[in-house]
């Protein structure tokens, strides 16, 4: 429902008035009507809000129309004035549109009435909107010439339908351009552009506007007056019509030269310390990381955009340090702090650091954050630890040799008395004693032996092997020291080929992989070890291992243990790598393994899998051209004396009492000496009785090398068995050097002994 039009009309005759109102109303126009007769009413009803148009007779006694229209024009001018009149002729009605009437009605000719005033209302309202546009446009022109002036942004308004295109007064202040040096229209703009930047800026602008985008920016070069380049961050607004179509751009563009120069300059920078080797980063006071370098990526495993913003204390250490809160309270104290800590890597490697830690402060003095510096000192400190534990090594194999000698003197005794009290034991479980004595004073000596070999290098004897001996061996000791939650388990087939080493090296493999089987299984678990033979193809061998197809036993060790993670298969034959803490291993364990396997030519593979457990499997070759062997050992052959009389040195009364004793007991006769000097008496007393001289190598006063020149030179031909707790190539090559006859290693056996001393005998002198 249309609102009614809101009409004054001046007339005296009350006829007229409501005929006109009448018409109006028959052309389908609401009106409220105010009619009128005098000044004062008429300058009343102009006061009113509304008022949408006047209609007034032109001919009224005491207050005529042209006077109604001069005070009408006067207070309200936006208003239409339509005169209705029957006396009004053409010059007058002329003259009164000159003045401001809208429009005149014959009042005989009364119709064009509706006509007339919906022209006129609707020419009104045009007309006050369209002012009220132009208004709001100027109101809106000075407030965007203020804030061009406000801004000190370049603001610019190009216009689609002029092709002008304005610029702030910024443009000379900011790009040196004199407004009258400036080329009219975009020419201004787009022949300043940087060559190489101009197409990719077009092309964005165009492409913008083209599909219907309502902003639009973009970053480039632009050329000042000067010659000089400043780099422009451009935005603007597409202003369209109501189809859409593109009208206007106002933009405003930015010079970021100075922020340009800061980021290469910062860009520059962080090159550098992308370059350096060290880990460089930095974090504010709440531990936050700002900065990470390449360096720290390589170093850590976090890429920056994984590192930054993650707390330090979370990342590198896992939860907060004891080490990390020292190094802030000394650094906050006195400015720096350096020193070494422990970190992890992405994975949880972990990772030892030389940390050098900078306070950074804010212009009020205030901490604000902390540079920190950090060079990987990982496989320093490994390399240190390692030649640490090569030293005690090295420390250990000197002393072993000293340790040895007196070791072996001391199972000397043990194994020869033990073959003589066999032979006058009567009883099964007496002899049975004694056998587990003098099996456990060899296996001492061979432990001896063995340690001599790792720590110089020298591999041990090789004889034939069964495999089955071993792993019982290897069972009874495990069931013997292993906890009672390990359940031990051994699987050997009959027939199993046998092979040849070294007892106590091969023995030492298996307890080294039972002994990481057990520490695998901390809450206990199943241990088994078993053996079978196997017949290996070439495709079988590892390749560039060297070794022969055919057949093999192999040997295996599996537990039912957290497992081996797949990253450390390849590292646990490393030597001194281990899962295990400084207390519980060395590192050396399967480094011996693989070295004594390798010696024995063969070699080792493993499979594991987390959660399920470890098996290690040993390969040895079987030596086809061996003799028939059998686990049981042969009952030993004691060769007898005829009487001969013997010279016997050595500074150790136990050796020297039952070496003599079992001498005597088989037969021969025998003198004692306990030095090189008191054995020279000796023979000068009896040097043609005696038959031949055992002597041991180290001895005080003098020893044995010493004592054997003189007899040399006494008796070239004297046969003389040297015996010795040391087996090394120099003690060895020594007695070789002394044309000696035969070299006893102690402990040796009755068995030994007594074969040795027949062959020197009843044989030349050794070359």
């Amino acid at each position: 429902m249309k609102m009614p039009l809101h009409v004054v009309h001046v007339e005296d005759n009350a006829t007229d008035a409501a005929l006109a109102e009448s018409l109006l109303d028959a052309g389908g126009i609401s009106c409220k009507v105010a009619c009128v007769k005098t000044r004062e009413s008429f300058l009343t009803a102009l006061g009113q809000e509304k008022v949408d148009l006047i209609l007034s007779d032109f001919s009224m006694p005491g207050f005529d129309g042209l006077s109604a229209l001069e005070v009408a024009r006067a207070r309200r001018p936006e208003v239409p004035f339509i005169f209705l009149s029957g006396t009004i002729g053409e010059e007058i009605a002329i003259d009164a549109l000159k003045r401001g009437a809208t429009d005149y009605v014959l009042k005989d000719r009364m119709s064009r009435l509706p006509s007339s005033v919906q022209r006129a209302v609707r020419e009104a309202r045009e007309l006050t909107e369209r002012r009220r546009i132009e208004e709001e446009l100027r109101k809106s022109e000075e407030r965007f010439q203020l804030a061009a002036r406000a801004t000190n942004d370049v603001v610019w308004d190009w216009n689609f339908l002029t092709h002008e295109l304005w610029w702030s007064d910024n443009f000379q202040k900011q790009f040196g351009y004199h407004p009258d040096t400036r080329e009219p229209g975009t020419e201004s703009w787009y022949r300043h552009i940087h060559p190489l930047d101009k197409e990719r800026v077009l092309g964005s602008i165009h492409a913008a506007i083209s599909t219907g985008l309502q902003t639009w920016s973009d970053e480039y070069r632009f050329l000042r007056a000067d010659g000089s380049i400043a780099y422009v961050f451009d935005r603007s607004y597409i202003v369209r019509d109501q189809q859409g179509q593109p009208i206007r751009i106002i933009g405003a563009m930015t010079d970021i030269t100075n922020r340009k120069q800061a980021e290469e300059k910062i860009r520059g920078q962080a090159a550098l310390l992308d370059k350096a080797q060290d880990a460089i980063c930095l974090k504010d006071m709440a531990q936050q990381i700002l900065y990470w370098n390449k360096s720290a990526e390589r170093l850590y495993g976090w890429t920056a955009k994984e590192a930054l913003g993650h707390n330090a204390d979370d990342l590198l250490y896992q939860g907060e340090s004891a080490s990390s809160i020292k190094a802030l309270h000394s650094l906050i104290r006195y400015g720096e702090w350096q020193g070494e800590e422990h970190q992890v890597a992405k994975g949880g490697r972990k990772l030892t650091v030389e940390s050098r830690w900078t306070l950074l402060r804010d212009e009020h003095g205030e901490p604000k954050s902390i540079l920190i510096i950090n060079t990987d000192v990982t496989e320093k400190k490994q390399i240190e630890a390692r030649f640490l534990r090569t030293q005690r090594l090295e420390t250990i194999g000197a002393l072993a040799g000293g340790i040895a000698h007196d070791l072996n003197n001391a199972l000397t005794p043990v194994l020869m008395a033990g073959n003589l009290l066999r032979q006058d034991a009567k009883s099964p479980e007496t002899r049975q004693l004694l056998d587990m004595m003098t099996s456990s004073a060899r296996r001492g000596a061979e432990m001896v032996r063995q340690i001599l070999s790792f720590s110089r290098g020298v591999s041990g004897e090789h004889t034939a092997i069964a495999p089955e001996q071993l792993i019982k061996e290897m069972s009874r000791l495990a069931q013997e020291t292993f906890s009672r939650s390990i359940k031990i388990q051994t699987r050997v087939p009959q027939h199993l080929h046998t092979i040849t080493g070294n007892s106590t090296q091969l023995h030492q493999v298996l307890l080294n992989l039972c002994v990481n089987a057990r520490d695998a299984m901390p809450q206990g678990g199943s241990l088994t070890i078993e053996a079978e033979n196997v017949f290996l193809n070439p495709e079988d061998l590892p390749a560039g291992a060297g070794l022969n197809p055919g057949p093999y036993v192999v040997f295996k060790v599996s537990d039912t243990g957290h497992g081996i993670a797949p990253e450390l298969l390849e590292k646990i034959f490393e030597p001194f790598f281990t899962t295990k803490d400084l207390t519980h291993g060395t590192g050396l364990g399967l480094s011996t393994v693989l070295g004594i396997v390798k010696t024995h030519g063969g070699f080792v593979n493993v499979a594991s899998e987390i959660g399920r457990g470890t098996t290690f499997k040993v390969f040895l070759p079987v030596n086809v051209s061996a003799e028939s062997f059998s686990a049981s050992p042969e009952k030993p052959v004691l060769l007898p004396g005829q009487g001969e009389l013997l010279l016997l040195v050595d500074d150790e009364a136990a050796i020297l009492e039952l070496t003599k004793l079992t001498l005597e007991t088989f037969t021969y006769r025998v003198l004692i000496a306990k030095n090189g000097a008191e054995a020279l008496e000796v023979y000068h007393q009896h040097q043609h009785d005696i038959a031949a001289v055992l002597t041991d190598m180290m001895m005080p006063v003098m020893n044995g090398p010493e004592m054997i020149k003189v007899l040399r030179a006494i008796n070239p031909a004297i046969k003389i068995l040297v015996m010795s707790g040391l087996d090394s190539e120099p003690v060895v090559q020594k007695a070789r050097d002394l044309r000696t006859d035969a070299f006893l290693k102690k402990p040796f056996t009755t068995e030994l002994l007594l074969k040795e001393l027949r062959r020197v005998i009843e044989a030349t002198a050794l070359a």
